[in-house]
This record gives C-alpha cells, structure tokens and sequence, in this order.
C-alpha cells in the first residue's frame, strides 16, 4: 500500500484513436472498458481491445460504466449455473451482490438477500429480492426455513467481506442437501467439515469477469478463445451485461446513489470511508473536454518515400541476377508464380514450411536446394533474387531482410501490414542495392494494357467503379487469423486500389471508407466495404468490395467513365467499350501474374527495366492504410 496506484477497472467513455490494426472500433464510438491495469479514473486511457465493447443504443454511458463491475457478478452467476426456478440466497448487498441478485432474478432464480445494514432493503427489493434479511434483526434460520418449505436453498453465493467465518457457515446452513456455493470476491471461508460432509455440498470460487483474466495473452495479446470451448469470455460478458441494461433486464441507475465530478473524487472517496456512509453506486463523471491533440492523435506516417537510384529500378541491371531464390512454396506460388519463371532464370534455393513440401517443390521446378529456413539464404549476400510468398505478417521482415542482403525482390501482396513496416522498408531499401516489386499482377493483364491505352488517349478526369463479389470467409481459413493476413482490406482490397492508381496515374489524396455491416464476432475486421478515393487530377475511384451477393455473378467488374467512352471490364476476360453510340468488345485471359513474372525475369536477366518500381507499390499501400484508418475514424483521410 505504500506504493502509488492509480484507481479504478470499470469505466466507459468514447473513442479518440484506435490502434492501426484494429477494425473493431471506430473513433466516436461510445464502449465499456475494463481491466485494474489500464481502465483507471482519468481523463484518457489506453484499453486492448478484448477489454472493451461496444455499448449499444439505449444505454446511458452512465449505466455501461457498471460494465465490468456488473461482469464480476455475471461471472458468479455463471459458475453457480442456477436453474429455473432455483432458490438462491445471496449473501451480502454491496454493490456486486446487489448485482448478483438483479442477475440471479433475469435468469429466472428466486432471490432471498441477506445484509447487516437495514439501508441495503429496498436497493435489494428494487433488484429482484423476494425476500430482504437483515442480519441481527432477523432469523435467517427461520426465514430460510419457511422460505423452502423446510428444504433449505438451492445454491448461495457470497458477496460479503466479513472478517470472520460467520456467512460461510450461514450459508452451509442455508442449504438443501448437495447444494452448492460460489464464492465472490476477497471472502473468508473455513469449511465446518461435518456440516459440509452430510449436506455433500459443492464449493466453487468466481474469478474476476470471466475467462481470460489474468491471462496476458489474452488481455494483452489479443488472443481469443474459441467459442466453442469457451463460450463466456469477460469480453462476452461484456457484452452480456451491456444487452441487459439495454433490454431494462438490469439497471444500475437503480443503485446509483450519486453523480460525482471528477474534480470531486476525493471528497467522494472520503465520503465512502465514513463510517455509516448510505452510498451504494457512486459514478464519476468527466466533461467532454478537448479531444487529443492531433499529434498524438493520428498514426505514425511513413516518411517521404527514399530517392530510388535510377540504376536500380528505372535502368536497366547492368549485372543479371545469377538466380532466383523463393522463400514460401504453397499452392499459389506453385501454380500461379513459378511456373511463367521456369526456364527464365535458374532456380536455387526453395524454402518452404515443411522439408516434404519444400523438397516436393525442389524436384517439381528444379531448383538446386531446398530447405525449411530461410535464415541461411538470406545470409548468403550474393546479388540472387528472390521471392516471397508467405503468409502476409512474414512479409516485411524478409523484405527488409533480403534488402538488407541486397537482393532483387519479389513479394506477394501485401507489402506490409502496418505504416511502420512501410518505414521499415523504406529504410532498408534506401541503403541497399536491391529492389522490391509488389505482386499486383492485374496490372499486367492483357485487358488491363488495352484499357489503359483507351484512357491515357482520353482527356480530363476519369472515374471508375470498381464491385467485387468476394463472397464469405471461411472462418477456419488463414485469412480469418488477423494476426497472419490483416484482414481482407490489406489482404486483398489492396488490389483494387492499386488498380485505380494504375489506370489514373495520378496521386490519391484522400480517401472516405465504410464497413458493409458491423464488424464484430468472430470477424472482428472488415470482411466488405466501400471506398470513395479522390486522385489529384480530378479523377476518381469507388470500391466495393463485397461479402455478399449471388456467387454465380462476374466476381470483378470495372467501370471506367472517361471522355466520350465508358469501358467495361468483366473478370479480365471481356473488355466493352462504347463509345460513339458503339460498342466494341474484346477477350482476354489472365489475370496479369504471367506477364509481370515474364517482366520481372527479363528485369533480373538485365534485358529490360523494373516493371514496377517500389514508389508505385509504395503509393497503393499507403492508399490501403488511408482506408482502414478512414474505417477507424469514420471520417474521411487525407493521403500525405
């Protein structure tokens, strides 16, 4: 105690600035917060996301500040597992046994309340006590006798800080035979054997606000149980509390004693300290001040993007690459990747997750090597290539780590997951002699060549709207890991904005996002959304990207309206053009990965210039992050 601590676990307020990684939130929206660690009686505070939730419509911010407390007795609640009809006796009528008592009647049980203050009676009668005893003034006994027609309670939950052993034995007494107790809260308990032993009662003890308490990896780390194996996490219960204040099932304004300033804390604190003090729930309250300066408020930029050496990227190699290495060989890099690279350039090392699938894919292309870690090939130094093709988080940790070895690289996209990744990249490619191109293969379609012919003929503005039919995603699939993809917006929708910055060629300076429905449950990110992007000459580009739809419809149509024609583009298969009150269509294949892997060999081999230098690359990225943040603030984004 002689060490300073900061006050409170149990607050609600609303939200000035989200994390760069999370969709969940948004800034404006009004959410309960928890945890001794972080929910503190202050102005500000900084809250993991599994120790927040949403508080709905209807619910005064006032009431949802009760959240975490009103988890504690849900938490109780819940490991006592009463069943409809239930008698229950609760002893003590503090705040989280009053609670306890409101809960214990929203699911069906009967309550009889026990506190030795006379001034605890009607808050417990106004939250579902049948029956209110005042220790000392009232035979519990008796009560409890007549109460259950001489059979004793169904199950006790005590809610009292008693210095002695007193409620616990009120409570074996209380019981029928194999009746059961939960114990909340810092109570004393020695268990009188025989009483115990005859009855063959149960005992069990309530922690905090549910599963996950106390567990770092899931407070902190993010890491959520699975439904199905925990179905009541504190965040669920969160949750749950914050929909029964909703529905009226329960009401904390009922036990809110006093409204307080936070100027006022301490004369509050003080009043709780005094001996007989009647206060039951105190809310402390803050004015909307000012909210955080935008300095601190905005998410670390990038700086401007490093002085590319024109021998590198916008020259052609003056040494070609001796070979190409490939870190990551699952099935898309198998099928859509190596095989335009085969007979291009000579394969050396392959490093795959696994030594059967690596070497599997060293025998299939002929490479000269393989192996399961990509330590050794990194650490080679020579001018090879190399490709990377991953799971999304490992991306900018070997980007930088083969600029770092100087080598010509090739990365699926995403580039990156987070701005300081971007910088990170940054850095690294501006003190290296490598190169980096991003695998935006629709660019390099075949239709992509003819439309952008058409539009680079085309005078003024142009806009283009871009709907995709993406269809569900399977939670069990890696895309639904946050932590390995990003999520879908940076996972994949980064496609479709560097499709528009590839048509315009112009620079996007700001950017409105939304979610297509809420982002919450097992999802806890965007799985659609709309875009609005503004480009600097005027043009303009709108994405959907949607979950929904019927699957049998083109899951990629492009629109493009330019000066005297309006162009069509369907799955990079079919190109219709009108113009003149005339349409001409077109087929193609492809979606462009063959032809940027036949122009990045012929960069490595020294015979034609980068196809797609970083800047670009760089330029969509950012755009990416522009949305999420656009998505996280409700607002739209300026694009530095």
């Amino acid at each position: 105690l002689n060490t300073p601590a900061p006050l409170g676990y149990s607050a609600a307020g609303i939200v000035e600035v989200v994390d760069p990684g999370n969709s969940r939130f948004r800034v404006g929206n009004r959410v309960a917060v928890g945890g001794a660690e972080c929910a503190f009686h202050a102005e500000f505070v900084a809250v993991p996301d599994l120790l927040c939730a949403a508080i709905p419509d209807g619910v005064e911010s006032a009431q949802a500040a009760y959240t975490t407390i009103a988890s504690i007795a849900l938490h109780a609640v819940r490991q006592l597992a009463p069943s409809l009809g239930d008698r229950v006796l609760v002893i003590g009528q503090g705040l989280i046994g009053l609670l306890v008592t409101a809960l214990l009647r929203a699911d069906g049980a009967r309550v009889m309340a026990v506190d030795v203050s006379p001034a605890r009676e009607p808050f417990a009668g106004l939250m579902g006590a049948e029956e209110v005893i005042i220790a000392g003034r009232d035979d519990l006994s008796l009560e409890v006798s007549a109460w259950t027609e001489g059979y004793g309670v169904d199950a006790a939950i005590l809610a009292a800080g008693a210095s002695d052993n007193t409620p616990m034995e009120q409570a074996i007494d209380a019981l029928r035979d194999r009746g059961r107790i939960v114990v909340v809260g810092n109570a004393r308990v020695t268990i009188p054997w025989k009483a115990a032993y005859e009855k063959e009662i149960e005992i069990r003890y309530s922690r905090s606000y549910g599963p996950g308490r106390y567990d770092a990896a899931y407070e902190w780390g993010g890491a959520d149980y699975p439904i199905g194996y925990v179905r009541w996490t504190e965040q669920r219960n969160f949750d749950a509390c914050l929909h029964l204040m909703k529905t009226g099932a329960l009401n904390p304004s009922g036990i809110t004693t006093r409204h307080v300033p936070f100027e006022q804390a301490l004369d509050a604190y003080r009043d709780l300290l005094t001996p007989g003090s009647q206060e039951v729930g105190v809310v402390l309250e803050y004015e909307r001040g000012n909210s955080l300066p935008m300095a601190a408020a905005a998410p670390p930029e990038s700086r401007a993007a490093p002085d590319l050496q024109p021998s590198i990227e916008d020259s052609k190699l003056a040494a070609p690459a001796p070979h190409l290495d490939v870190i990551g060989a699952g099935n898309f890099a198998r099928t859509m990747l190596l095989p335009p690279l085969a007979g291009k350039i000579a394969f050396g090392t392959v490093v795959n997750q696994t030594a059967l699938s690596a070497n599997d894919v060293k025998n299939r292309f002929g490479f000269s090597s393989a192996s399961t870690d990509s330590t050794d090939v990194l650490k080679a130094g020579s001018p090879a290539a190399v490709l990377i093709a991953t799971r999304h988080h490992l991306h900018a940790p070997l980007v930088v780590r083969a600029l770092a070895a100087n080598r010509h690289v090739f990365v699926e996209k995403p580039l990156c997951l987070t701005r300081g990744e971007l910088a990170g990249i940054d850095e690294a490619l501006a003190g290296s002699t490598g190169s980096v191109q991003v695998g935006f293969n629709r660019r390099f379609a075949a239709a992509s060549g003819e439309l952008k012919k058409l539009l680079d003929a085309a005078p003024g503005p142009r806009s283009a709207s871009y709907r995709v039919v993406a269809g569900r995603l399977d939670p069990q699939h890696w895309y639904a890991n946050f932590s390995e993809s990003g999520g879908r917006v940076l996972g994949e929708a980064c496609h479709f904005l560097d499709y528009f910055c590839f048509l315009f060629a112009s620079r996007p300076v700001r950017v409105l996002a939304q979610p297509i429905g809420p982002v919450s449950g097992k999802l806890p990110f965007p799985d659609g959304i709309t875009a609005q992007v503004e480009f600097a000459d005027g043009s303009s580009g709108q994405l959907i990207y949607s979950a929904d739809g019927d699957p049998g419809w083109p899951k990629e149509q492009c629109t493009v309206y330019g000066a005297g024609f309006i162009a069509e583009l369907t799955n990079f298969q079919e190109l219709v053009i009108q113009r003149g009150r005339k349409k001409v269509r077109q087929s193609f294949s492809g979606k462009g990965h063959d032809v940027q892997m036949a122009a990045w060999a012929a960069f490595l081999r020294g015979e034609a210039a980068h196809p797609l230098p970083y800047r670009e690359s760089r330029q969509s990225m950012l755009l990416t992050f522009a949305v999420l943040e656009s998505i996280q603030r409700g607002a739209s984004i300026a694009i530095s």
